[in-house]
């Protein structure tokens, strides 16, 4: 079976439309390029599966690229023949391919290597035959002294050394283990000695027996977490009992002394050799497994909150709250330009409280502000409450804004580029107002991790992290499509095509030739040829340019399509723009080609009628409970609003204005059963809560979802998460769905959720 009817196969696709994406990924396509504008080719496949299929075959070409070398180690060495050439070319998994290089792998010298040298191998195949033989009469005749061989219990031991072997190199034994190992594996915890007090925090750890395969994500990585600093015992492995079963089965074939002795040889191969090498393995499947689910949970949160709604191009006022500092004031253009920037103290003093609502009420006028950024971290709910107490006109927006990762920017070589003269809690202030504006634009500078809405994303595999989180921010960018004229290298950089050079290029020629008034004016930039114009151009924007078409989401390779529909309708190519009923008015079948299709066709009316169309929410003001500031003001019972800032796999953390996210546990989160939180809530989501627990000590706060008396449902009123891109299976071995664990216990808000 070729990679493309594996791919096919494995994916629910056609071979066609896996031939037909990889052909246009090898030519250097982009994913957002091929599912927004080459749906006729791959029979409109959405970018999750485009994705799919190329992470797919990448795997099929390492393994191949495996096969090669192990055929190449066949040959160097002399185990090379056709028979077992075959098998390598026939291996459908590296796990397999390794089973059956493994009997013919340069080793070190091993304990069976060592016993063969001392010619103990005929004796270990007599008694693996299992024809009778006592072990002790047979191993007397292969006592050797000068051979280190002194008695027959060195014999018998030397030759076990060669069966257990044997048996750990036997392609079924291993593969039946594996099954096992997968099906029947316990992971299992316990606290090294003497670790208790420094192992605190994993104390529902320290006595912890689970399946493996029911294990969620987050206590496997926990668990992980914990044996790598020292504090627990993990091990993964099924019941000795059943693995001897199986060994047994396999290895021994009947009853007599020497079927006894193999027995004991293929325990000892068991314990010395199979259970390591398996346990390796069920750790590293385990540990992709966790990794894959973490990744997904981040990538979602991280697509929900940059498609956060924007408020758009408004003049605002962005605030970096503090206490004994001071907040740090920013004036912004509708551009988000810079222009003015002071510190006030609203909170040392009746005098400084004076001067700062002076300040803040001039600034607004002299600038014009529509809307004030608080940035959500110390002193934001006092500093918005400073604020909004000012009496300022109703038609200015006063909210908090999630300064997650602000921090990180300020710091950052694009702030210090941007503003090289500026404090960093100045720049902070600056990308807190910018936020407020247009979320993505502005997160997209800062590297995700830093953005706080991941899980134990420090613990997984961070090349796969890193390329789940760059199609993620590549997916939002280019679906929300991009301004050329205002977009900054950062935002720019993300564009299908593009890249951190180009990006910089189409700046530094936008800053030296004045703003893009055509698309094909891009094909001036430096470096920027036919193909990446080709990439690019569908998904940035030019408003109010010479063509209304360029401010669009139609490729330019299609105007002449739409020249023809005005054509054909007696109209101008800009009058089509706004118009809601082409569909009904034009035989679209008329202009179908070779390569467009209806597919396509539909895009262009759907454009057409609503052009350059964000597909981000509207932006909607929010405002936490007056008089709830601190934890101090929390009662039990009480219902507050809140706004959810990050979605894992036991729950949601809940902003609900206290400086300290409380969690609404997955039990919590509605009145039905919910296996997976990402079902019924997103980052972002305003949702209503009830206190449930308190821990003041500890900053721990429990909440719940559930509905009171007479209530609608939260997760039935409220918008459901984003709609998932596809449906098509990860490229990952489909796995029988087990039935639902245990409710998670290591939640550490669990003491505050008993009732």
């Amino acid at each position: 079976m070729d990679n493309i009817t594996r791919i096919a196969k494995q994916l629910e696709l056609t071979d066609s439309q896996v031939r037909e994406t990889l052909s246009l990924l090898d030519s250097g396509a982009t994913v957002p390029f091929i599912a927004r504008y080459r749906k006729e080719a791959t029979g409109s496949l959405d970018e999750v599966a485009v994705a799919a299929i190329r992470d797919l075959t990448e795997q099929l070409r390492e393994l191949n690229a495996r096969k090669e070398t192990v055929l190449s180690s066949l040959e160097k060495n002399g185990h090379w023949n056709e028979e077992l050439a075959q098998r390598v070319r026939d291996a459908e998994t590296l796990s397999s391919l390794e089973d059956i290089y493994l009997p013919y792998k340069p080793k070190r010298r091993t304990r069976g290597q060592k016993a063969k040298e001392k010619g103990l191998e005929p004796l270990a195949e007599l008694l693996f035959e299992q024809t009778g033989a006592d072990p002790f009469q047979s191993a007397a005749s292969f006592v050797s002294p000068e051979k280190e061989v002194e008695t027959p219990e060195d014999a018998l031991a030397g030759a076990m050394d060669i069966v257990a072997e044997w048996i750990n190199e036997n392609e079924e034994v291993r593969g039946s283990l594996r099954e096992l190992f997968e099906k029947k594996s316990i992971i299992s915890c316990s606290v090294a000695k003497g670790m208790e007090e420094k192992g605190a925090k994993f104390r529902d750890y320290f006595d912890w027996r689970e399946p493996l395969h029911e294990a969620p994500s987050h206590r496997i990585l926990a668990a992980r977490r914990g044996e790598r600093e020292e504090i627990l015992n993990l091990t993964m492995r099924p019941s000795e009992e059943d693995a001897f079963r199986i060994l047994s089965t396999l290895t021994v074939k009947g009853d007599t002394k020497d079927s006894r002795w193999v027995a004991q040889a293929s325990q000892q191969s068991y314990k010395r050799l199979l259970s390591r090498s398996m346990e390796t393995e069920a750790r590293m499947l385990s540990k992709e497994r966790a990794d894959a689910e973490a990744i997904s949970v981040f990538t979602e949160n991280l697509r929900e909150l940059l498609l956060s709604p924007p408020l758009g191009a408004k003049r605002i006022m962005g605030i970096d709250p503090g206490f004994r500092t001071g907040c740090k004031v920013v004036c912004l253009d509708s551009q988000g330009k810079l222009l003015h920037h002071t510190t006030i103290f609203p909170e040392m003093g009746e005098r400084k409280e004076q001067e700062a609502a002076h300040t803040v009420r001039k600034l607004i006028k002299e600038h014009r502000v529509e809307a004030v950024a608080v940035g959500n971290g110390t002193a934001g709910r006092e500093t918005e409450r400073f604020i909004k107490e000012l009496g300022l006109e109703k038609s200015i927006i006063v909210t908090l804004v999630n300064e997650s990762g602000a921090s990180v920017y300020s710091a950052s070589e694009v702030a210090r580029a941007e503003f090289p003269d500026l404090d960093l809690t100045v720049r902070g202030a600056i990308s807190i107002g910018r936020r407020l504006m247009d979320p993505l634009s502005e997160l997209v500078k800062i590297d995700p991790k830093s953005i706080g809405v991941g899980q134990y994303q420090h613990d997984v595999d961070q090349q796969a992290l890193k390329k789940s989180l760059d199609d993620t921010v590549i997916s939002c960018v280019n679906g929300v499509g991009v301004d050329v004229n205002r977009a900054s290298a950062e935002l720019l950089t993300y564009v299908s095509g593009l890249g951190p050079q180009l990006a910089r290029n189409i700046v530094a020629y936008r800053d030296e030739n004045g703003p893009f008034k055509t698309r094909k004016e891009l094909l001036k930039v430096p470096r920027l040829g036919p193909k990446a114009f080709e990439q690019c151009a569908g998904f940035l924007r030019i408003a109010d340019g010479k063509n209304p078409l360029d401010g669009s989401a139609v490729h330019p390779e299609s105007y002449p399509i739409v020249d023809t529909m005005a054509k054909d309708l007696a109209l101008s190519a800009p009058s089509l723009i706004g118009r809601t009923d082409l569909k009904e008015a034009l035989d679209l079948s008329r202009y179908t080609t070779e390569s467009v299709g209806l597919p396509t066709l539909y895009d262009i009316c759907d454009e057409l009628a609503k052009p350059g169309r964000d597909p981000r929410d509207d932006f909607k003001l929010f405002n936490y409970r007056e008089g709830v500031e601190t934890m101090d003001d929390l009662v039990e019972g009480m219902r507050l609003p809140g706004v959810i800032t990050n979605v894992t796999a036991f729950g949601a953390f809940v902003d609900i204005g206290v400086h300290q996210d409380g969690l609404v546990h997955i039990s919590e989160l509605s009145d039905r059963f919910v296996k997976n939180p990402a079902d019924v809530v997103k980052v972002h989501q305003k949702v209503q809560v009830t206190v449930i627990g308190v821990d003041r000590d500890r900053k721990r706060i429990g909440l719940s979802m559930k509905r009171k008396e007479g209530e609608p449902s939260q997760t039935e009123t409220t918008k459901a998460p984003r709609e998932k891109q596809a449906k098509v299976s990860r490229p990952q071995k489909r796995v029988k769905k087990e039935p639902r664990g245990p409710k998670p216990f290591n939640n550490p808000f669990a003491d505050l959720l008993k009732k």
